[in-house]
């Protein structure tokens, strides 16, 4: 898909109407992790380097329409002049005389925040008056917020067909991360999915048996692939319902030569608690009374087989219960392979999702892979193939 970047845009004296998502936790009036913040920088640098002037739009929380003073943008100025290294200056409003006079008002090397966008009930209704009202305030449109761009929203979407537009360095770098990882790929490609639940990873596992020679499935997800296949999983977490669904999908994978790797031994306990007592059996000797709770070493050994093999890998979910000990150790084990092999040039590595995220962090890997995008929904959507408003818009 064609898209613009900052780098083919005229920013010399204009106002650069800026998406970005700057939806962070906030305790007791502070931002506790500023890591969103961190990753518009550049963007925002880029745009005063060359003599716009950045006005970012953004939502915070689910305020559905409604002003909610709890849901302001406003607390979040002093880590945004922390990290951007430059005065911001707050409007109470992202429409209107007040964001316009803030705007006119803006001095060489100040930053414009417009407050809530979702404090108006026609952006997630992606009316066209409120995207008009926005354009009006700027010269130019820059799309940041990879992460909310599977929304057809007014800011993301419709603000987008009404300006010169283009993707900001975030976006830009998610997109190229994700082209690269499942548009033109070097071969082979594995893909890792893990999490609880096939139901709610249908669309994605579908996409993914066409795209990707290797595809290993772990986690809550592994058990109802062995379930389907008539493996007796305990007490283990398992949508026995979803079984015709894992048939299917294991069936489309042969048909498009793509291996499925599921554990050949697990790791079971009778309790999910921190150091519970477990032992690992073959992945088809769960006893009646335990739960799967982790991939087992030789599982790890094939997955680190896989990852050898690979030239990408693209990453969701874990493959166990990795927020404690020890059904975390297949999980680090496996992406600490990834991390050395990607630091190594032998892999690139592509990451994404919520609990990828909190699971590579924990493993301390992330650092070594290639790219991991903070987008949630949008990440997966990409991934399932699906196309992303906000991204099209751009076009």
């Amino acid at each position: 898909m064609a898209w613009k970047t900052l780098d083919e845009m005229d920013l010399d004296g204009k106002r650069v109407l800026t998406r970005v998502d700057i939806n962070v936790p906030v305790e007791d009036g502070k931002v506790t992790d500023a890591t969103r913040i961190e990753r518009i920088a550049a963007t925002v640098q880029d745009i005063l380097d060359r003599g716009g002037k950045p006005v970012l739009l953004a939502h915070f929380g689910r305020p559905k329409g409604e002003r909610k003073p709890d849901m302001s943008l406003q607390p979040l100025i002093p880590a945004l002049e922390a990290v951007l290294g430059a005065q911001v200056v707050f409007a109470a409003d992202c429409v209107g005389p007040a964001a316009a006079a803030v705007i006119e008002a803006l001095q060489p090397g100040q930053v414009a925040l417009l407050e809530n966008t979702r404090f108006h009930k026609g952006e997630e209704k992606n009316d066209p008056e409120l995207a008009a009202q926005m354009a009006a305030l700027g010269d130019v449109y820059c799309n940041d917020a990879f992460s909310a761009a599977h929304r057809a929203h007014a800011s993301t979407e419709g603000l987008a067909k009404l300006l010169p537009s283009c993707a900001g360095r975030l976006m830009q770098a998610e997109l190229s991360a994700l082209e690269g990882a499942l548009g033109t790929p070097d071969r082979p490609v594995l893909a890792v999915v893990g999490g609880a639940k096939v139901s709610t990873k249908l669309d994605l596992l579908g996409n993914l048996v066409e795209k990707v020679d290797m595809l290993v499935i772990g986690g809550g997800m592994a058990n109802t692939f062995l379930a389907a296949k008539g493996v007796d999983v305990g007490k283990s977490l398992c949508e026995h319902d979803m079984a015709d669904t894992a048939r299917a999908i294991l069936a489309k994978a042969e048909s498009a030569n793509c291996e499925i790797l599921l554990p050949a031994d697990v790791v079971v306990a009778r309790e999910f608690a921190e150091g519970a007592e477990n032992e690992t059996v073959a992945a088809d000797a769960c006893p009646a009374d335990a739960m799967i709770l982790d991939a087992g070493p030789q599982a790890v050994d094939a997955v680190k087989e896989a990852i050898r093999k690979a030239k990408t890998l693209i990453w969701n979910g874990p493959l166990g219960a990795f927020e404690i000990a020890p059904f975390d150790v297949a999980t680090n084990a496996a992406a600490k392979f990834a991390a050395e092999r990607s630091g190594a040039g032998k892999l690139v590595s592509v990451a994404g999702g919520g609990d990828t995220v909190a699971a590579l962090n924990k493993a301390q890997a992330a650092s070594d892979f290639s790219y991991i995008s903070t987008a949630g929904g949008a990440f997966l959507e990409w991934m399932e193939g699906k196309t992303l408003p906000g991204v099209a818009a751009l076009g």
